[in-house]
């Protein structure tokens, strides 16, 4: 296991600093408000600055320049030092803390100063949490094997999926680490979405501890998932990646869906036909409201997957995949389904 030297705590590149990440843990030393935006995911944040403490340092520092800036810095935090000093000493594993700040500059090294007080052993990122991003958004553009997983609303991809990584198979899911299924309806139920820069940070998480030369599925997405949006190389892959497409009849995948979308109160599922409603017209619009207001919450379900199954048509038809294979199933048996997936997978080139 590599560890940070005790006697030369000092900066580590962005590889070195991951593959530490694994067993020491990470301090984000920016503001509340740069973390919440994106941050590696598992690291606390105990900032140096608060928000409007890091506006009032910034603007000394435009005004009058390093050290003045620094002196404000000092005269802010100085009431919190100890406190700071309680938290890294919590966080701390074996003695030992992983430091970034944006840019790895004076915020990271303050902090590895203050923690060296209290004996733990410190190393900083260079190039902080920008070098971080530039390092996994190059990563996340890699051309890598792909298979996407396509199909018809509620043909039960995001279920397939979860069998083939049962059955070992490697697999990303988009839309749980999106917290949305990738429709109008794809909020109900699901927690608050990341940000686009956080939702990256997540992914590039999973996708750099897939091995390179196996496959990866994922699930057939358009450009953003709700109000996430996937990098933009890493979506032109996709785009260009082999396309296996679950199609079943809208009585197959009835069932489903009203399993999943009926507990739902009937304003939450109006409001999400609103949502689509210049896109499906003002007749089935209206009728699917007033099916769901009459309790007919198939009836509502099934207007509305006609116009996601004229998108999906649309959609496949802008797609640049040289290679789409359409399979149909009679039913909506997730576990048949992923193990014929894995076989026709095994057995099919330029997979």
């Amino acid at each position: 296991m590599m560890t940070i030297d005790k006697f030369r705590p000092g900066r580590l590149d962005i590889a070195h600093f991951l593959e530490l990440a694994g067993t020491v843990p990470v301090i984000d030393v920016r503001s509340p408000s740069e973390y919440a935006a994106g941050h590696m995911p598992g690291a606390l944040n105990i900032p140096v600055f608060n928000d409007s403490e890091r506006a009032i340092v910034g603007t000394r520092y435009k005004k009058e320049g390093r050290i003045p800036a620094i002196v404000e810095g000092l005269r802010l935090i100085g009431p919190e030092m100890s406190k700071k000093l309680e938290q890294g000493l919590a966080a701390a594993r074996e003695g030992q803390l992983l430091v970034y700040c944006w840019r790895g500059g004076m915020r990271s090294e303050s902090m590895a100063w203050l923690l060296s007080l209290g004996g733990i052993n410190t190393a900083v990122l260079e190039g902080g949490y920008k070098a971080y991003r530039n390092h996994l958004l190059s990563f996340l553009a890699e051309k890598r094997k792909i298979i996407v997983l396509g199909g018809m609303t509620g043909s039960g991809k995001t279920h397939i999926l979860r069998q083939l990584k049962a059955l070992g198979e490697q697999v990303i899911d988009l839309e749980g680490t999106a917290s949305h299924k990738g429709s109008a309806f794809g909020s109900l139920g699901q927690p608050p979405q990341p940000s686009t820069e956080h939702f990256a940070n997540m992914l590039f998480d999973s996708w750099r501890l897939l091995d390179p030369d196996r496959p990866v599925w994922v699930e057939d997405e358009s450009r953003n998932i709700g109000s996430v949006f996937l990098p933009e190389d890493f979506f032109s892959n996709m785009q260009n990646a082999r396309v296996i497409a679950i199609m079943m009849d809208v009585a197959t995948r009835m069932p489903r869906l009203l399993e999943e979308y009926s507990c739902f109160p009937a304003e939450e599922l109006k409001n999400s036909v609103t949502k689509i409603s210049r896109r499906m017209g003002g007749d089935s619009t209206r009728e699917a409201l007033e099916a769901i207001d009459a309790g007919n919450i198939a009836r509502a379900i099934e207007i509305s997957l006609k116009y996601y199954d004229k998108a999906y048509e649309h959609g496949r038809a802008k797609k640049v995949s040289h290679i789409f294979v359409k399979i149909y199933f009679p039913s909506l048996d997730t576990d048949k389904i992923a193990k014929f997936l894995q076989n026709y997978k095994s057995n099919t080139p330029n997979t």
